[in-house]
């Protein structure tokens, strides 16, 4: 059987490899993301040092990479995808260059994003009473500095920066997830968490004009997901009250009115930046909308296996996303086919679910304004059925 699964998978490698786009799609010369764990591509994973977390281990990277890599995934990221539409290569954690003695070129982009980050900082969670315990104090703004600090050995001049900055994109999220995740994990309230939208939108905005005032010209900022379709908050809100469900994917619909009250205001805000600065492109992900497409219909993207269950996690509860037994660790399993199920480990998707969201922010049907859509547009193809 062993045998027989390392077969699958090696298969499946290859069946990506020859699907994806020969040509990039997208007219971009180097990306810089910021953002937390749906995006993070080893940053995490460096600053633990010696300590190995579970996303440091197998299964996660099973689908693609073929090891762990920090991604929060089986395989590639939405980052990873544009990545390749781009023409460029994956991105570097920008932690790998103290890791490496600040050998790496970073000419074609860096990834600062961490897993477990947040919009706000750790003494906004101190004053406000959220006495929680953060994954990592590596917060928007901290991701900033990085940026600043390496942006002298990306362009000298602004003449230089101007001409460089130009071909490059800026992707500032997704990101602020976790700032409402936090304490909802915590048992607090839903008001609570929608309570902390407008700081958490302030953040982003800010952030992203700062971004702007730097040279960045082309920036999409993601918006939240569909989070009442999450595994390990419909854990949390396990609810006997059917109508709190939506009949069509029984998602919680109290729980993505919180992600609706943010994107709605996010949206709002990235307006007045378009206003500010009309020199530059600033486009609004729609995340929410682009998983929507496979939570109401699943069959149809290929996921005969679960969308609200984790492919990988706690077997016995009802979503397979109890939170004391993490995907990795012992006690845990993993589905057999993870590009039948959306969702990886009970919080974040599989490089499946990732994969159509990618295809459609690229094609321009989830991007407002859209992305451009280039001549010869080839959707990112789906793997063969196994």
């Amino acid at each position: 059987m062993r045998i027989n699964v390392l077969f699958i998978v090696t298969l499946s490698f290859l069946v990506y490899v020859e699907s994806l786009p020969t040509k990039p799609t997208l007219n971009f010369e180097s990306i810089f993301n910021f953002g937390d764990s749906l995006s993070d591509t080893g940053n995490f994973l460096i600053s633990t040092g010696a300590y190995v977390p579970n996303i440091g281990r197998p299964p996660y990277g099973q689908t693609f990479f073929n090891r762990s890599t920090g991604r929060c995934s089986d395989g590639r990221l939405i980052i990873d995808f544009i990545a390749e539409a781009s023409g460029l290569p994956y991105l570097t954690p920008y932690l790998e260059s103290v890791r490496s003695n600040n050998t790496v070129d970073f000419k074609k982009g860096a990834n600062f994003a961490v897993v477990g980050a947040t919009a706000n900082e750790f003494d906004f969670f101190k004053k406000r009473g959220l006495l929680v315990t953060l994954v990592t104090n590596k917060s928007l703004d901290v991701q900033f500095d990085w940026f600043k600090k390496l942006k002298p050995s990306l362009c000298k001049t602004k003449p230089e920066c101007e001409k460089y900055f130009k071909k490059s994109l800026f992707l500032v999220g997704e990101i602020g997830g976790n700032d409402y995740n936090y304490p909802l994990l915590a048992l607090r309230s839903l008001k609570h968490a929608m309570d902390l939208a407008p700081f958490v939108i302030d953040k982003i905005i800010n952030v992203t004009s700062a971004l702007i005032e730097e040279g960045a010209v082309t920036l999409m900022v993601p918006g939240n997901f569909p989070i009442g379709c999450s595994a390990v908050l419909l854990e949390r809100f396990n609810d006997n009250n059917k109508w709190l469900y939506d009949s069509r994917n029984q998602c919680y619909k109290p729980l993505n009115n919180v992600a609706k009250l943010h994107n709605d205001m996010l949206k709002k805000g990235l307006e007045s930046l378009r206003l500010k600065y009309p020199h530059a492109k600033i486009m609004y992900a729609d995340y929410y909308s682009s998983a929507m497409q496979f939570f109401n219909s699943p069959a149809k993207y290929g996921f005969t296996g679960s969308v609200l269950k984790a492919c990988c996690g706690e077997k016995d509860g009802r979503y397979n996303a109890k939170p004391n037994v993490r995907c990795g660790e012992k006690g845990s399993t993993t589905c057999e086919y993870p590009s039948t199920y959306a969702n990886w480990d009970g919080i974040h998707l599989t490089e499946a679910a990732y994969r159509h969201i990618a295809t459609g922010l690229i094609s321009g049907r989830f991007t407002i304004p859209s992305f451009r859509k280039n001549k010869g547009f080839t959707p990112i193809s789906e793997p063969k059925s196994k």
